[in-house]
């Protein structure tokens, strides 16, 4: 199942506006950024990097780049990709723990 960063990060705002405790409000009022703020621009800091790896590839295809930077281009969107897919699996985790957990 594909899920939208943003989706998430959305539904996530949503709750904690639900449950009226003001999760998403709290640490911006202190100063600080929001959970969702922080989500959205790590998800868009990927997606930078994964559309700076694929311009990359494609430069390489067309001949006009050379052989070091497209393969730092593409380690790094490689290194972005797995870390994404390393804290969905945490979040995953952490979600089926809380699932568990008698009321």
């Amino acid at each position: 199942m594909a899920v939208n960063m943003g989706s998430a990060v959305n539904a996530y705002a949503n709750a904690a506006r639900i449950a009226g405790n003001g999760a998403s409000q709290g640490p911006a009022k202190a100063g600080g950024e929001s959970f969702g703020k922080m989500m959205q621009d790590a998800a868009g800091s990927v997606m930078d990097t994964l559309g700076k790896g694929e311009q990359a590839s494609l430069q390489a295809v067309t001949g006009n780049a050379d052989l070091a930077s497209v393969t730092q281009a593409v380690t790094d969107a490689q290194i972005a990709l797995q870390t994404v897919v390393a804290v969905r699996d945490r979040v995953i985790s952490a979600y089926q723990d809380i699932i568990k957990m008698p009321i």
